[in-house]
Formats: C-alpha cells, structure tokens, sequence
C-alpha cells in the first residue's frame, strides 16, 4: 500500500473515533425534575386621592413594602389617581384589586364587587374641618354668604359632604349663598385660603396635620375655626375575585401594623393611628348619612 493512502486511512479513522467520544448535541426541549418558579402575581392598591400623587406615593410606598414583606406569594403595588373622578372611574371598572377609599366611595364599590376587610383610623378622626385666614374677620357660617369656600372634590366626605351638611344645619343655603369651588386635592382646598383665593376651605385632621408639618409658615396664617361631628373613617376593601389567603394576609398584616416600632413609623408617616377591624356592615351608617345629605342638600355626584 502507498504511503500517501496508508495516511489518509490513518488520518480517517482518527476523525472516526473523535467523533464517537462526542456527546451528542441535544435537540428540542429539557426535562428536569425541578419546578420552574412562577413570579407571583401582582395586585394594585389604589388609594384615593388623600393628597397629590406624588406626596401619596412618598406617604403610602412604606406600606407597600412592608405588605411585600408579609404578603407570601403575591406582590403588591401602589396606585395612585390625579383626582377622584379618576379613582372613581378605576374600581367601577374593577381595574385595582384593593382600595383605600373614602366612606361613600366604600358604599359605591361594593356595588363593583369589592368588600371591608379594614378602616384606616380611627372613627374619631374623620370628621371635617373649615381653614379660614386668621386676619380673615370670619366668625360664623352666616359670614361666608356670598364668599368662596373650596373643596377637594363633590364626593370628598370628610372634605366636602360632611362640611356642606354642616353649613346647612348652620342655616345657610349651600347651593346658593356661597360658591362652592372643587380644586381636586386636599392640599389645593388649604392652599386656596392661604392665598386668598377663597374665604374659606374644607378638608379633614391627616391633611391638615401633614400640611402643618410640611409648610409650617403658611399654616401658621390659616386656623381651624369649625368641625363637623366625626362619622367612620377610610376603609380599606377587596376585590371578590382575589384569592382568599391573599385577601388575608392583607388583612392581618395591617391590624398587626402597629405592633412594631417600624409598623409604628409606616402609620406616622401616613398621619394614621392603626387599621381597624371592619367589614361592610360598619358603613351602613354612611348610607344613612348620605340618604339625608341628598335629601336636604344636594345629590352627591354632580353632573359635569
């Protein structure tokens, strides 16, 4: 045999045997007997419109964190909304999976399908308050006739409803003698009396109390000069499609939130006390409230 062709079959079955020590390449999927972990599913919080979104994400993503903390198997997020027709809008359509609204709001979602698990405060704190000037010379409610009083919104209870029955069971005529401005946020209804813009203003204590905190110079002209008898405060509610151990988990993890120092700051930094036990039932007086209200003074929801 040549030596040329003695190599080349040399040279061949060396490429032989190489290629039988390689693994093969492997095709199409992988079995394993390990579960692939699933990211948990994501709720949103949406609270409604206590303060701007920006003071609101500052005030409430402490919460959100600590919910992530003691929430297994779901995350959550926090939604906030430019002013309360927008957050109205967002549970009639069943968008968030939890709020925080208002009392009339609570009685309005449970039309959408959601339900109590929590009050935000206590009762003693929801109550409303009027912010007039110090050098204003108001005294009475027979003083605003014919002056400007804000709000944050028609459907704010604290800052709105409750003030407005006030001035009626104080002998004014509310959709006639005075003007009734909605300026879309608590801090804005403050802010218009601080700069004259109207004679008076309406809001609720965690507001206020913040606002005091945070603009110390401006606060110090204005002064509480009436409040309204206090009703339920905030309630925090669920929609009824989330699954009832995340619904729990929620629920405990806020009645145990001031527990612990840390807890203890989260509520501080939100101007509220503790979260309560409550369920749909603790809001019918709200229903009651409200049924006099439209009767006596206006329908609660304005056409726009």
């Amino acid at each position: 045999m040549p030596l040329s062709v003695f190599r080349l079959i040399v040279f061949a079955l060396a490429l032989l045997a190489s290629g039988c020590e390689q693994k093969p390449s492997r095709q199409g999927p992988e079995y394993g007997s390990a579960p692939l972990a699933q990211p948990a599913p994501t709720y949103h919080l949406a609270i409604h419109p206590l303060h701007n979104p920006i003071k609101l994400q500052h005030d409430y993503q402490p919460l959100i964190e600590y919910l992530n903390d003691q929430v297994q198997n779901a995350r959550l997020e926090l939604e906030s909304s430019r002013d309360y027709g927008n957050f109205e809008e967002k549970f009639r359509a069943r968008r968030p999976e939890f709020l925080l609204p208002n009392p009339w709001q609570t009685l309005e979602a449970m039309k959408a399908g959601y339900a109590v698990i929590a009050m935000a405060g206590q009762p003693e704190d929801f109550k409303g308050l009027f912010l007039v000037r110090r050098d204003s010379g108001i005294k009475t409610p027979a003083d605003l006739k014919g002056k400007a009083v804000s709000y944050p919104s028609p459907t704010a209870l604290a800052a709105c409803i409750m003030p407005q029955y006030f001035l009626y069971e104080h002998g004014l005529k509310v959709n006639t003698e005075i003007e009734n401005r909605y300026v879309g946020s608590q801090e804005s209804s403050i802010m218009n009396v601080h700069l004259k813009l109207t004679a008076a203003g309406a809001t609720w204590p965690p507001p206020w109390r913040a606002f005091q905190k945070e603009h110390p110079r401006e606060a110090a002209e204005l002064q509480v000069i009436w409040e309204t008898p206090s009703l339920i405060n905030n309630s925090v509610m669920a929609r009824d499609d989330v699954p009832p151990q995340v619904r729990e988990q929620v629920r405990l993890a806020l009645l145990r939130l001031q527990d612990t120092p840390a807890g203890r700051a989260i509520l501080a930094g939100m101007e509220t006390n503790r979260f309560l036990p409550a369920a749909d039932a603790d809001y019918e007086i709200v229903r009651q409230y409200i049924a006099r209200f439209e009767q006596k003074v206006r329908p609660v929801e304005l056409k726009r």
